[in-house]
């Protein structure tokens, strides 16, 4: 999924990298978990408090892709869900950012007496994008 955000393509960057910036649009962060110096860093191992609806987890995060200012992939843990997670930026002019984000969920759950619609977890991954680009646009344009 893609959004278009009114700020220049450092600034979406800043906000995609440092911690303080992650924790204003991103409700779900709640602090880092540890020092993160030089955060993003490939091949770091970033711990982050998170909440996931109801519960408070440690998030581990690894970027494994980071090419400033366009491309960051990071490799994710929240409980038993893995996540490959990449936002790619590229300038449109007008200072304006096209920013995407995809989200790979290459997940098996073992299930006790009932399943999960397939169809229902890609609608909830497609809300969670949404929702973060929605986040991360109104942050940038807000706090340029």
């Amino acid at each position: 999924m893609t959004t278009v955000i009114d700020s220049q393509t450092e600034r979406v960057w800043r906000a995609l990298t440092e911690p303080a910036e992650l924790l204003g649009w991103d409700d779900d962060m709640l602090a880092p978990a540890q020092s993160l110096p030089d955060y993003p860093v490939s091949g770091q191992h970033a711990l982050w408090r998170y909440r996931l609806g109801s519960l408070q987890l440690i998030m581990h995060d690894r970027p494994v892709e980071i090419d400033p200012p366009r491309r960051l992939r990071s490799r994710l843990n929240v409980g038993s869900m893995r996540l490959d997670r990449t936002f790619n930026l590229c300038p449109v002019g007008n200072g304006q950012t096209r920013l995407s984000m995809r989200l790979v969920t290459p997940n098996s759950i073992p299930l006790l007496g009932d399943t999960i619609d397939r169809f229902k977890v890609r609608s909830m991954t497609t809300e969670r994008v949404d929702g973060t680009l929605r986040a991360i646009r109104e942050w940038c344009e807000a706090n340029h």
